[in-house]
């Protein structure tokens, strides 16, 4: 083992094998970059390792999630999508063939957990401490740990009482869970519960649903690829990425919609029409009918209005209808790609409970108890309620940077970035779609191999100059984060408490977190980045007598 003493024993060290792990070893691979990679699970897939909860799926296509680095890969594999919209176990089968092709998992460490990272100034690397109780150093360290991936459990009063089970859906049994016979509660209604409830209905003998906030969801309409149909599906999903993420020319769509055209240049029969053919076609991205729909309250209340018409029209009970009727501007939290949700509340073992009239005071030995003192029994307990999206992963694996500034530190009043993949004060150090990136608002997909070459020319730049520390500057990391709020101003999401927002975890400081130009805009920066050479960063070498520093 490698002591602080010596040289570093790795030119990069990457943190989880996810998506973003597994491509951005790839990348070090290609680049003859000494690479190790860290990962707390048994097995690569990150978020599709630990998400295997009943319904879990992807809610985009499966033949646009999926890496473009290799041609030969994405060829191959096109036949052995099943679905329109993959489930989780066919997604995760994916990223170990992925692993297994590269022969990757010769340089990853399963089961090790990251539990500080320390920049040393004087020696210019990176000193990680691992829970077997390693300590390893790197000239580089990259974050890969995913958006989505540090689950939220609600601290209720009482949960030590509970004498059933209870499970977190980021968190899930891998020998799953039986509802045969049992009486479950399900609490939390964004896009794991919406995937989970039908799923656990169709064999619980009770489902309750608690619902604080109703959400948004459009029909995903998912269907099978078949021999019939492939090369149809690969042409049709090709011509939507190539309109969407152009080579050249302007971004062809406002924010990260897909349409040009103004809400209110159609006339209400058009509108109408739109909708009802959008509403066909199924999938999370419905709500971006029109240019305008993120940027104009008016506008975007077409399009919710429509949705509410539509879980009218699905739920026979108008009580539990009216419950079910979200009334936030759509979009500005996730949209869900549901199959049966509010179908699902037409059946006799199906109860929904508003718990924002009604909130939740404590959990007791058989169930829950609302504030009403209503107590609704239970054998299962299933919490939906999210993830400390975006920053959680990122700040527990407790990194000191210059002078032992914790990033927690660094980021009290909210995250600060240049690019969302590099922090000033924190040297050598890189997130892969890190906040202020579009990660979470993109196909996270593109933007992992967007964030990977991007990182790879850097790595390139660096070794031909002689440079071994590289930093965001001060002013150039304001400037991008005063350039993301405005951009954000221009939107309707701040209209919106959301975990994009960061509002569903307690005293996380509110800040619009992703990136909202849209991948195109995005690819701009970083190419002029890129094209001045890097001078929005501080470089610099400790063997050669030259740096270059941005103003």
């Amino acid at each position: 083992m490698t002591t602080p003493d010596e040289a570093p024993a790795f030119d990069i060290v990457i943190v989880g094998a996810g998506f973003g792990g597994l491509c951005a070893l790839h990348k070090c691979r290609q680049l003859g970059k000494r690479a190790a990679v860290f990962e707390a699970a048994p097995d690569v897939g990150g978020t599709w390792y630990w998400n295997s909860y009943p319904g879990a799926r992807c809610d985009v296509e499966s033949l646009g999630y999926n890496f473009s680095f290799d041609a030969d890969l994405k060829r191959e594999y096109q036949s052995k999508w099943p679905e329109r919209f993959s489930a989780q176990p066919v997604i995760l089968e994916y990223a170990r063939h992925v692993a297994d092709r590269y022969a990757l998992r010769t340089d990853i460490r399963f089961k090790t957990r990251v539990t500080r990272a320390i920049w040393a100034e004087d020696r210019r690397f990176w000193i990680v401490e691992t829970d077997r109780g390693d300590q390893i150093t790197a000239r580089f360290l990259v974050s890969a740990v995913g958006c989505l991936s540090s689950a939220q459990v609600p601290s209720l009063e009482g949960i030590d009482t509970f004498e059933g089970s209870w499970h977190h859906t980021g968190n899930w049994p891998k020998d799953g869970v039986n509802f045969e016979t049992k009486h479950v509660l399900l609490i939390g209604t964004g896009s794991t519960g919406v995937q989970a409830a039908p799923i656990i209905a169709e064999s619980a003998a009770r489902l309750t649903v608690l619902q604080r906030t109703p959400h948004y969801a459009a029909p995903a309409r998912n269907y099978a690829l078949t021999r019939e149909n492939l090369e149809r599906e690969i042409q049709r999903v090709a011509n939507f990425y190539a309109a969407r993420y152009p080579a050249d020319g302007d971004p062809p769509i406002s924010w990260h919609g897909m349409n040009t055209v103004m809400t209110f240049d159609d006339p209400p029969e058009s509108r109408q029409r739109r909708f009802e053919q959008l509403w066909e076609r199924g999938g999370a991205g419905f709500f971006l009918a029109y240019k305008d729909t993120m940027t104009d309250l008016k506008a975007n209340n077409e399009v919710s209005e429509f949705v509410r018409t539509m879980i009218r029209f699905a739920v026979k009970d108008p009580a539990t209808a009216a419950k079910l009727l979200p009334t936030y501007p759509i979009g500005t939290k996730r949209m869900i790609a549901e199959t049966n949700y509010y179908e699902m509340y037409n059946r006799p073992n199906v109860y929904l409970e508003d718990i924002r009239s009604d909130p939740i005071e404590r959990v007791t030995a058989h169930g829950i108890r609302l504030k009403s003192g209503h107590e609704i029994e239970a054998d299962i307990l299933v919490f939906a309620t999210g993830y400390d999206a975006l920053t959680g992963s990122i700040l527990r694996l407790n990194i000191e940077g210059v002078g032992g500034l914790p990033l927690m530190s660094a980021w009290e009043a909210g995250p600060r970035t240049l690019l969302g993949l590099a922090v000033h004060g924190f040297p050598n150090f890189f997130m892969i779609t890190g906040p202020q990136s579009p990660s979470v608002l993109s196909n996270v997909i593109y933007s992992i191999e967007q964030h990977v070459d991007w990182l790879g020319e850097l790595f390139q730049f660096l070794d031909a100059r002689g440079f071994d520390r590289v930093e965001a500057s001060l002013s150039a990391q304001d400037h991008w984060v005063s350039y993301c709020a405005s951009l954000a101003n221009q939107t309707l999401y701040q209209h919106t408490d959301s975990w994009y927002m960061g509002a569903n975890i307690p005293g996380k400081p509110r800040t619009f977190l992703p990136f909202v130009g849209g991948n195109v805009l995005y690819k701009r920066r970083l190419d002029e980045v890129r094209d001045e050479n890097y001078t929005r960063f501080a470089l610099s070498s400790s063997t050669v007598d030259s740096s270059a520093r941005a103003s």
